[in-house]
């Protein structure tokens, strides 16, 4: 199993298994980390899973500046993966997990701590990580810019005489689990305030 076939196994299993709905492999942050493939959940939860193909490559990993300081690190939850056999459970970072590839099926043998590992230096680390993600695609399709794209129904409503083509929903229509998990959380604090001043 190559590093390039793990790299791909673990972004399928962050959309299948973990439900990430934004997932990024191999790009570098302001702290210099290169994370394998990380993945965002629900509210701002970041998964990292780093693929290690050989001993060497587990060994390395572990002289990089921010496994030796860990609150320098990217993730909430961190994961290896490796195929069986390669890395000992007692070998683990504190709080790490590890998965292990036996074909083409991943398996836990040591489940990531639950509670969150990523410190604000890390949570920023991360910001600048989706920032130059989202810079990098606005160069690509420049000289549209990123809030353009995204309106792109706006376009189609344009050409097609101001109406929206059959089958389209309005961008105020369309479901956006992250917007709605946070405003249900928003809506909870303020029932919590209501019954706290009762």
């Amino acid at each position: 199993m190559t590093h390039a076939q793990l790299v791909k196994l673990a972004e399928s299993w962050l959309r299948r298994s973990y439900r990430c709905g934004v997932i990024l492999s191999e790009q570098a942050c302001s702290s210099g980390e290169v994370a394998d493939v990380i993945g965002w959940k629900g509210r701002c939860r970041s998964v990292v899973v780093e693929c290690k193909a050989s001993r060497a490559d587990f060994l390395a990993d572990a002289q990089k500046p921010w496994r030796k300081d860990p609150d320098l690190a990217l993730g909430c939850e961190r994961i290896y993966l490796a195929p069986a056999g390669l890395i000992a459970p007692a070998e683990l970072p504190a709080g790490w997990g590890l998965l292990e590839c036996r074909g083409r099926k991943l398996q836990f043998v040591v489940k990531p701590r639950r509670a969150s590992l990523r410190t604000p230096q890390g949570m920023m680390h991360e910001m600048n990580l989706l920032l130059a993600s989202l810079r990098r695609v606005e160069v690509r399709i420049e000289p549209q810019t990123i809030t353009d794209f995204l309106k792109w129904k706006n376009r189609l409503a344009e050409y097609n005489g101001g109406a929206y083509p059959a089958g389209l929903m309005l961008p105020e229509e369309e479901p956006n689990p992250y917007l709605q998990e946070k405003q249900a959380c928003m809506s909870g604090r303020a029932i919590d305030s209501t019954l706290s001043q009762d």
